[in-house]
């Protein structure tokens, strides 16, 4: 069989064809190669390291992690859905659906007061987060570096997590928003720096995140992402697989309605001892004294 023999037009058409080819690509600019199975090890290095290197970039040290509902409301908004879902409900007392509208808003008016407090805390923490240090230049004059210890770091959507970076943005100061791609509720609430929220698509790695420089962590009520990452931490405490650390609560009586802690060491599922791993507080200031005295003693 005779050799196809070359012309001008082919050779040309080849060539377009090649340099549009998806092979032809650089990787780092191929989303098709990137965002398909074997390009996973890829997305998650990208993950950790873009992160990581901001966190250095921006001198934080250290961090304190706030947990909680997405759900829970400002004590104003909160206020306002309460009184229309009693009016809607008083103009149609025999209506179940609007009397039980009216019970989920006592609910969340209830709840509201941990967004507050989750300001305050916010605040509170962001006060004290500047530590100055000294270092010699390579011509020995002195340099002074600004490095952030205790920022306060979210997951970044609303409720307890915006309350929490809402305090810092109050104080003037930086705070972090590990963000999730997720159906529903997640979208990076206001307060954050932008410089430093963050847009997850692996759990795994936002969770890394969360705990690689935290000095504490608080948790508000919350739900099912709430129990994960507050549980995770305990387990990694328990097994000593984490550096210590202090686990504040707040909302003493939701927290042992929700889980029977004392039932769990009564059946030996954990140990008496397991108990210590965390506390109670009521107030911003509570909580921040004990994280403070917690190192101070240490």
């Amino acid at each position: 069989m005779q050799p196809k023999k070359s012309d001008l037009a082919d050779i040309k058409q080849n060539l377009a064809r090649l340099k549009n080819a998806p092979s032809y690509r650089m990787s780092t600019r191929d989303p098709d190669f990137l965002e398909r199975g074997d390009g996973r090890t890829a997305r998650l290095l990208s993950e950790f390291l873009k992160a990581e290197k901001t966190f250095e970039h921006e001198n934080i040290a250290s961090t304190i992690i706030v947990f909680g509902s997405a759900r829970i409301l400002d004590p104003k908004v909160a206020q306002e859905r309460y009184d229309a879902a009693n009016k809607a409900a008083q103009n149609a007392p025999e209506n179940k659906e609007k009397a039980d509208a009216l019970k989920r808003a006592e609910k969340a008016l209830e709840l509201s007061e941990y967004y507050q407090i989750a300001r305050e805390f916010g605040e509170l923490v962001a006060k004290e987060n500047d530590v100055f240090n000294e270092e010699r230049g390579p011509r020995g004059e002195i340099r002074v570096n600004k490095i952030r210890e205790y920022v306060i770091c979210t997951g970044g959507g609303p409720g307890i997590m915006e309350a929490a970076n809402r305090g810092s943005y109050d104080a003037g100061e930086a705070s972090i928003g590990l963000n999730i791609s997720l159906p529903f509720e997640q979208e990076p609430n206001p307060f954050i720096s932008p410089d430093l929220c963050f847009n997850f698509h692996y759990f795994a790695m936002r969770k890394m995140h969360f705990l690689l420089r935290a000095k504490a962590l608080v948790a508000f009520p919350g739900g099912f992402g709430t129990f994960d990452e507050l549980f995770e931490a305990l387990t990694l405490r328990q097994t000593g697989r984490m550096q210590d650390l202090p686990v504040v609560l707040f909302g003493e009586k939701f927290w042992k309605k929700a889980v029977n802690f004392q039932h769990l060491v009564d059946y030996g599922v954990i140990s008496a001892k397991d108990l210590d791993l965390f506390r109670f507080a009521k107030t911003a200031r509570e909580a921040w004294e004990h994280i403070d005295s917690y190192y101070k003693n240490k």
